[in-house]
């Protein structure tokens, strides 16, 4: 597969198979994409990789506590606070065609549903978190994000699905606990990380991109 056909390619799976994925492959992979550029070579990140009996018993640790009412507090807002036109409205856009697959009507039970199934990987049998230290700037955490999409892509061309999920930080305590990150590491994102159920009606649908014209602006010849 080719830059180009994974780039068209990708999408955020949400439904994966019972199936494993080798760790071997998976220690592979990042040694490969920690060739992803970093300003001053600094390579910001810190990786930590869940499976077998970890991920299902980390799984089942933020259940429990779900369903005891525990919250954290994230340690950054994954959205802007209030959230402007025409971002508002992509958003939006996004979680209905979600809904919509699914055949849900959207709404609070709708909602909790969707955290439960993000807290589960999506039952992917590979979580992955990406952590920074907490000096770091803005331009680290772009570092990072390079990084994650050099795996995303990666993961294509080894046939294997990813879903970056922000949505993890907002448990940064416990998925610190449980691995013992140190305190001066902070979370940025998880990542689940499996094969992909092409039948399950949630991978169905795509999200839409923004027409060339509305984002670009060309100067010179």
């Amino acid at each position: 597969m080719d830059v180009r056909d994974a780039l068209l390619a990708r999408y955020s799976v949400r439904a994966f198979l019972d199936r494993p994925v080798d760790l071997d492959l998976v220690r592979d992979m990042l040694k490969v994409v920690a060739r992803a550029p970093s300003g001053g070579n600094l390579q910001p990140w810190t990786v930590h990789v869940l499976a077998g009996d970890a991920i299902e018993r980390f799984k089942a640790l933020i259940a429990s506590k779900m369903d005891a009412g525990v919250v954290e507090k994230p340690e950054f807002n994954v959205y802007p606070p209030q959230i402007w036109e025409p971002l508002r409205g992509r958003r939006s856009t996004a979680a209905r065609k979600r809904f919509e697959a699914c055949g849900l009507v959207e709404g609070p039970e709708t909602t909790r549903l969707m955290q439960r199934l993000n807290y589960s990987f999506f039952g992917a049998p590979v979580g992955l978190f990406f952590f920074l230290d907490r000096r770091a700037g803005p331009p680290q955490w772009g570092d990072v994000g390079m990084m994650m999409q050099s795996f995303m892509l990666l993961a294509l061309d080894h046939g294997l699905a990813t879903c970056p999920q922000e949505i993890w930080s907002n448990w940064p305590r416990s998925i610190a606990e449980f691995m013992n990150v140190p305190d001066d590491l902070m979370l940025y994102s998880g990542m689940s990380l499996g094969y992909a159920d092409h039948g399950a009606a949630i991978n169905s649908f795509r999200t839409d991109r923004e027409p060339l014209q509305s984002f670009s602006h060309f100067h010179g010849d």
